[in-house]
């Protein structure tokens, strides 16, 4: 089978690992990991403006934005661009070291700082030919609400135990004190990554 691209040119999928016999995307349990969790970023990341433009005009002025079209990189590391800006980051990549974060999660972060910088490829510098056979045979990604619901349809969640967890005995109808809480080595304060 042939290797396709969904939503945006770039990452490369294997046909027969997430598209079913009729052509329609296999349920999620049923696609390997590493093309499911792409398939699962590249929800997020559809529709989003390209980051050289954005790096460009900022929040301020997103609408001047051109809507990326091309993704390179890792997920949670990767780079979003549109066809003028594509040939940037195979200049940086090819000749001012990118190859050097290639399959890093800092992949995105060390083009941004480049580009920040105000560096861009030579005039005329080429791009990469995306040859597309049948783009209209492709099923359509499905939008984040579909795979949410994807994702919850056969999910059976298991009922967590925050007081075993922070090494208390579970105690019938007693509720933990604030000064118990402080005292336990739950830790309660997480810092989550943003997204997109």
């Amino acid at each position: 089978m042939a290797k396709v691209s969904i939503g945006l040119r770039g990452w490369r999928f294997e046909e027969d690992e997430i598209f079913s016999d009729d052509e329609e995307l296999k349920p999620l349990d049923e696609i390997p990991e590493d093309p499911r969790e792409r398939l699962l970023r590249l929800v997020s990341l559809v529709e989003e403006p390209c980051d050289v433009c954005y790096l460009d005009y900022g929040e301020e002025e997103i609408h001047r934005c051109n809507e990326a079209q091309i993704v390179y990189g890792e997920p949670d590391g990767e780079v979003l661009l549109c066809p003028e800006h594509e040939p940037d980051l195979l200049y940086w990549f090819r000749e001012e070291g990118g190859s050097d974060h290639k399959g890093s999660v800092e992949f995105a972060d060390r083009f941004h700082e480049w580009v920040a910088a105000g560096n861009e490829a030579p005039e005329g510098y080429g791009s990469v030919e995306h040859v597309e056979e049948d783009p209209d045979g492709l099923p359509d990604l499905p939008d984040q609400q579909e795979v949410q619901e994807r994702l919850e349809a056969d999910f059976e969640g298991e009922r967590i135990d925050i007081l075993e967890l922070a090494g208390q005995e579970e105690r019938d109808g007693e509720e933990i004190t604030e000064e118990e809480l402080a005292d336990s080595d739950l830790d309660l304060s997480a810092d989550y990554p943003s997204d997109r």
